[in-house]
């Protein structure tokens, strides 16, 4: 029987360790590249022993030579915290980096996938945002380097496809939690858990009035083993149309911590979305997928995840 070899850039990473698992759980190879600049080790300290699994220390700015069925190009950084404070090199990291695993791809004639973001809406003017929306980004903000970084990398995936018939997926991930984020990363959803379990006031930006919509990481990786796995070359957003307001999600992990300090206000940092929410109409037609976990569900595992690694 062939067994399925998969490459996973970032896949010591938030998502890649759950991808890594979920391949390795269906009898498939993973190979995984990581430069663990900003993902973690313990994430995969499950995987170590496992005969399917393989780790290699690795920047994806410089080529690869390894044979594989599938590339996942997840490897970036991806919380506002890390590619702010370099923006340079995650501009660089980006391009370069899906340049050399698109060059991977085409020698060895594997599916590729791009996980993209919703980012490349920028601050959207279209409400929910399909996927033949253009955007509304800031080419010079502070978020720009990932935010353009992304399109660009879309663009590429879409001229290696023209070009050299290469096999593309392209995921525009919409945000997503769980356990495995770091709890420095700088995301909302760990910044209220950590916060919450402190017993500390959980800091809001601006009024807490901007949307978000939250999709739990295993509902994540069901579609995206689903998206590679079919016919689908275009853009496609991933993620829950379940929208909610910052102060809401602040309020609810509050509940579930039973944690009654008062918010701290803070102002809105520059070029920070006020709405995001996909629609995920396409997913539901080419990949029969939409999130089944409840945010209460999923915010509870995430808890505990925390509770157990960070707090205790």
């Amino acid at each position: 029987m062939t067994i399925n070899k998969n490459l996973i850039t970032g896949g010591a990473g938030f998502i890649g360790s759950h991808l890594a698992k979920k391949l390795i759980d269906n009898g498939e190879e993973v190979i995984c590249i990581d430069n663990f600049l900003t993902s973690n080790n313990k994430n995969i300290k499950n995987l170590l022993s496992n005969p399917l699994f393989k780790i290699i220390k690795h920047d994806v700015t410089k080529p690869l030579n390894i044979q594989a069925d599938k590339i996942w190009h997840l490897a970036c950084p991806a919380s506002p915290i890390d590619y702010q404070n370099d923006p340079i090199e995650t501009s660089r990291t980006i391009f370069i980096g899906t340049y050399n695993m698109l060059q991977l791809a085409k020698k060895f004639r594997a599916k590729f996938f791009l996980a993209s973001t919703s980012e490349v809406y920028g601050d959207p003017q279209e409400h929910p945002q399909k996927e033949s929306y253009r955007g509304a980004v800031n080419t010079t903000g502070i978020r720009s380097c990932y935010v353009e970084g992304k399109r660009l990398a879309e663009t590429l995936c879409a001229d290696f496809k023209r070009i050299h018939s290469l096999d593309i997926r392209i995921a525009r991930i919409f945000n997503t939690y769980g356990p495995h984020m770091r709890s420095d990363d700088g995301r909302v959803i760990s910044n209220f858990i950590i916060q919450a379990l402190k017993k500390k006031s959980l800091t809001i930006y601006g009024e807490g009035h901007q949307t978000r919509s939250f999709c739990f990481v295993d509902d994540l990786i069901d579609a995206m083993i689903l998206l590679i796995n079919s016919n689908y070359y275009e853009p496609i957003n991933i993620g829950n149309p379940q929208e909610i307001g910052i102060k809401e999600i602040a309020l609810l992990i509050n509940k579930l911590t039973h944690n009654y300090n008062d918010f701290l206000y803070m102002p809105l940092p520059e070029d920070d979305p006020k709405k995001r929410k996909p629609s995920i109409e396409l997913a539901k037609r080419i990949l029969n997928w939409s999130p089944k976990t409840e945010l209460s569900d999923g915010l509870k595992k995430t808890i505990d995840w925390f509770k157990f690694n960070y707090i205790s």
